[in-house]
C-alpha cells in the first residue's frame, strides 16, 4: 500500500455536506484495508483565483494509506462529484501524521486571540470593580490604614 496526501476543495455552498462526504470517502478507504493517518478540515478559505466565478472554497487535507485501486475509485468519485471543485493527490514516501503548518498557525493564532481576550476581560473587570466602588469602601480602607499607624 502507498501513502498519499490529498487536498480537496469543495463548493462553499456544500460546506454542510462536507462531513458526510468525508465519512463516505473514509469508509471507502477503510473497507478496502486502508487507513487514514491525518484528516484536517481547514474550513472556508479565499481562493487564489476564481474557479467558475467562485471565490471561496471549503478545504480538506487528508493523508491516507491505500492501494492504487482504492485511489482510482476515490479519484473517479471526486471527478463525478459536483461539490468537489478541485482535488490534488500527491504520493508520499512515508505516512504524515503531524499537524499541518496551516492548522498549527491557526491554532497558535487562536491561542493568542484567547489570551488577549482574557487579558482584556481581566482589565475590564478590574476597571469595573474600581468604578463600582463607592465612597464608603474607600473610607473603610483609609480608616484601617490610620488604625495601624497609631
Amino acid at each position: 500500500m502507498n501513502h498519499y496526501e490529498i487536498v480537496l476543495l469543495f463548493h462553499p455552498d456544500q460546506s454542510e455536506q462536507v462531513p458526510a462526504m468525508m465519512e463516505r470517502y473514509t469508509n471507502t478507504v477503510t473497507e478496502a484495508g486502508g487507513s487514514i493517518h491525518r484528516s484536517e478540515d481547514w474550513g472556508r478559505r479565499q481562493l487564489a483565483y476564481p474557479i467558475n466565478d467562485i471565490h471561496k472554497a471549503h478545504y480538506i487535507l487528508w493523508n491516507i494509506e491505500c492501494s492504487v485501486d482504492v485511489l482510482d475509485e476515490l479519484t473517479t468519485t471526486f471527478r463525478f462529484n459536483d461539490a468537489v471543485l478541485r482535488n490534488m493527490i500527491i504520493k508520499r514516501k512515508n505516512a504524515v501524521t503531524e499537524i499541518s503548518l496551516i492548522k498549527a498557525t491557526e491554532s497558535r493564532q487562536d491561542r493568542e486571540r484567547s489570551e488577549r481576550r482574557s487579558d482584556s476581560d481581566a482589565e475590564l473587570s478590574n476597571d469595573a470593580v474600581v468604578e463600582n466602588a463607592d465612597d464608603n469602601d474607600v473610607d473603610d480602607i483609609v480608616r484601617v490604614e490610620e488604625a495601624t499607624e497609631e
